[in-house]
């Protein structure tokens, strides 16, 4: 058994706040929001979990900004800043479910929102160095970093515990997040340029079902590489049942955590593929 201190019980999850970034509004496919913005070199576009740009996505986007990234992070619902478990959170999860731009409950949908990120990858490559930019996608918004990757900028699609559509049915849990349509030319990609994904989950975690990863596995193959944690009872590294949020409130920065070596697994994808 390892020993929990080696594995970083007892310490928390980075975390940051707004110091450093500057935000803008950015217009397309009929949609507007701010988008913070800080860092040099190849871009990423870092799309918030629920509820919002909180301090550990602000935490996460800094780490890709020491690590030599641009980072560009739409504020798709939410307060920029507030606390993951603020007063603020119910509100965001509510309109998110409702908003008719993240369809959360349709499958096999092309949702509006994935244009708007796909403009926004458009413009960050045009202002950043690098072959293209990658884009990370967290929780809610899981699945919109591969619909993202229907368009050429986008050389590097991370899923981080894709939980749309929300999972209430077999459909729903079979579904991979995006239409057929463009599931088609992400495969197509894969073919014929090498474009790879990656998708985070946890074992345990019902919001993310293995089925989705299961479709998404047959239909990309070796294109979709997969970090899988074990959140089963009794784990070594000690991680609850109800983990879910691989690559913020789940991180502890020590060697060996297997979070903390997920997001170095992260930040090496983005670099051999955006250098």
């Amino acid at each position: 058994m390892t020993d929990p201190k080696s594995t970083g019980a007892g310490q928390s999850a980075p975390v940051s706040d707004l110091t450093g970034w500057v935000a803008a509004p950015f217009t397309a496919a009929g949609l507007t929001y701010d988008v913070y913005r800080k860092g040099e070199g190849p871009g990423v576009v870092l799309i918030p979990e629920m509820p919002g740009l909180h301090p550990g996505v602000l935490a996460l986007g800094n780490h890709l900004v020491d690590n030599g990234f641009t980072v560009a992070a739409p504020s798709l619902f939410g307060t920029p800043g507030a606390p993951a478990l603020g007063p603020g959170a119910m509100v965001a999860l509510t309109r998110g479910c409702v908003a008719k731009e993240f369809a959360a409950f349709a499958t096999n949908a092309d949702r509006p929102v994935a244009h708007y990120l796909r403009a926004l990858a458009r413009d960050l490559d045009e202002k950043t160095p690098g072959k293209g930019v990658g884009v990370i996608g967290q929780c809610f918004t899981g699945g919109f970093a591969l619909a993202a990757a229907v368009d050429d900028s986008v050389l590097a699609p991370v899923m981080s515990q894709p939980s749309l559509p929300l999972p209430l049915t077999p459909k729903q849990r079979r579904d991979p997040g995006l239409s057929d349509a463009e599931l088609r030319v992400i495969e197509k990609r894969a073919a014929d340029e090498g474009l790879c994904v990656m998708g985070l989950r946890f074992s345990e975690d019902a919001m993310v079902p293995r089925d989705r990863f299961v479709t998404l596995k047959n239909r990309l193959g070796d294109a979709f590489e997969v970090i899988e944690i074990n959140s089963k009872k009794g784990n070594e590294d000690g991680i609850g049942r109800m983990a879910h949020s691989v690559l913020t409130d789940q991180i502890r920065e020590v060697d060996g955590h297997p979070a903390y070596e997920a997001r170095k697994r992260v930040v090496e994808f983005l670099k051999s593929r955006l250098a």
